[in-house]
């Protein structure tokens, strides 16, 4: 009995241990002030985008691309790339988009700062911009 509490104890030290390290912001050499190789790269635009997508482009540029700059590359200063590995959909699905627009995000993997939350857009609208960013993330290798 004794050596299964100890085991069970060790395994949730590991597990405490996994959690932290897995919950300390990405860096990915952007500084403190949100410069940095991550933010103003180069993405390659899909050959062409769905009618969706399109739609979300136009969207995407009106309301996104002032802090996530140009076709989601990141802006420095301003706000990071969602063309990225983080934003893959299995780490931030659409949902994840979502609730940025609606709540906001709190500054987690990045040192640009807090998201606030967006208005005046409506589901329909998130979904063309999710759809937009997604093609442009395949079309950069992200999937």
């Amino acid at each position: 009995m004794r050596d299964l509490i100890l085991a069970a104890l060790v395994g949730a030290a590991i597990a405490g241990g996994l959690m932290f390290f897995m919950m300390l912001p990405v860096r990915d050499s952007v500084s403190a002030t949100g410069r940095g190789n991550s933010a103003d790269r180069q993405v390659t635009p899909p050959d062409e985008l769905t009618a969706e997508a399109t739609m979300g482009e136009r969207a995407f540029n009106a309301v996104c691309a002032d802090c996530h700059g140009e076709r989601g590359a990141g802006k420095a200063g301003f706000g990071p790339p969602l063309i990225h590995k983080i934003y893959e959909p299995s780490h931030h699905g659409d949902a994840a988009f979502h609730l940025a627009v609606r709540n906001g995000v709190r500054a987690h993997h990045w040192t640009f700062g807090d998201m606030p939350p967006q208005s005046g857009l409506t589901t329909a609208d998130v979904n063309t911009i999710v759809a937009y960013v997604r093609e442009v993330q395949r079309a950069n290798g992200i999937e």
